[in-house]
């Protein structure tokens, strides 16, 4: 099968190595062209240090390379999946199988990535989500991972599982894209809290509220626009909450220990040195929580910390001394 990857950055180059190791004709394209040919003449890309990649894969910055693929993975940051949709769209056909990894929200359309690519490939193909505790740095490695591949249509679902599945790489397959794509964009937004409560000096405690209210919110919104509860509780859901919210591997999280010790977004965000994808689903999170007319208390003080200049110490205190709650019947005691 001929397979290519859109984006070369760390989780891109990690899953073309996957496809790679299982035979496939695979193909990493980057829209800098020069890089690329770095990366195809030395077999390694720094965005994944001290990993050499397999002779079966290719990297190239022709976007032609397209033609003829039977599987297409959109891996840039989610910034850039219109564009990345947009080029892609002359070269796919209805028999190719699109699937995003890109994880947020688009801002003001408040789209998810396979909507999005639906739009911008005229709604062609199946287009699936794969998800999931995934750490490129360790699926680059062959370390054990588990995710979920994700479509309304079954047969494409199973499709990306083959695709993918090996002795390290283990995929279970869902219907619940809704869900899957939900919680994909929203751990971004919790893992950058928690980084939050770091840089400020709390401790585990504090960090194990976060993160349980936290799932009660994205269950919440996601139940609300037609997602699965089980698929919050799941790899896609709860488990890659787990990881990114604990992982110094995250760059959310590491841009949130900034914030909390006093950094701007800005500032943190430059020293991360790359896309800190929460950023901009807290503003996108914030947009559908309005619109939907869905309480997310927890997101709408990270969304004014990030672009309304509140101070983190003070949004902690407006968290812990909101109105007493019933933990399952979610009512407020007056």
């Amino acid at each position: 099968m001929k397979a290519i990857v859109l984006g070369s950055g760390a989780w891109g180059t990690a899953l073309a190595i996957v496809l790679a190791d299982n035979g496939h004709e695979t193909w990493l394209w980057d829209h800098n062209a020069q890089r690329a040919a770095e990366v195809e003449k030395s077999r390694v890309n720094p965005k994944l240090s001290g990993v050499t990649l397999p002779e079966g894969l290719r990297a190239t910055g022709d976007i032609a390379c397209l033609t003829g693929a039977e599987l297409v993975v959109c891996a840039t940051p989610s910034i850039a999946v219109r564009e990345t949709g947009v080029k892609m769209a002359p070269y796919i056909s209805k028999d190719t199988v699109v699937v995003t990894v890109s994880k947020g929200i688009e801002r003001d359309t408040n789209l998810r990535m396979s909507e999005i690519l639906q739009e911008t490939t005229g709604n062609i193909c199946k287009v699936a989500a794969l998800s999931g505790p995934s750490h490129a740095e360790e699926v680059s490695r062959r370390m054990p991972t588990g995710c979920v591949a994700a479509c309304s249509d079954r047969r494409a679902a199973r499709f990306v599982q083959d695709a993918f599945m090996n002795d390290y790489f283990r995929i279970y397959t869902s219907y619940d894209i809704v869900g899957v794509e939900l919680s994909a964009a929203l751990k971004n937004v919790i893992a950058l809290s928690c980084g939050v409560c770091d840089g400020l000096g709390l401790g585990d405690n504090t960090k194990a509220l976060l993160m349980t209210r936290a799932m009660a919110e994205i269950t919440r919104l996601g139940e609300d626009m037609g997602g699965s509860r089980r698929t919050f509780g799941g790899l896609a859901g709860m488990g890659d909450l787990i990881v990114t919210c604990t992982s110094m591997h995250s760059r959310n999280r590491r841009a949130g220990i900034l914030i909390g010790q006093g950094k701007t977004a800005q500032e943190a965000m430059a020293e991360v040195g790359a896309v800190v994808e929460g950023y901009y689903a807290a503003e996108s999170v914030w947009q559908l929580a309005r619109r939907e007319g869905v309480e997310m208390p927890i997101c709408q003080c990270i969304y004014e910390v990030l672009y309304q200049g509140k101070q983190a110490k003070d949004v902690v205190r407006e968290l812990m001394t909101r109105a007493k709650k019933d933990e399952l019947l979610e009512k407020t005691w007056m």
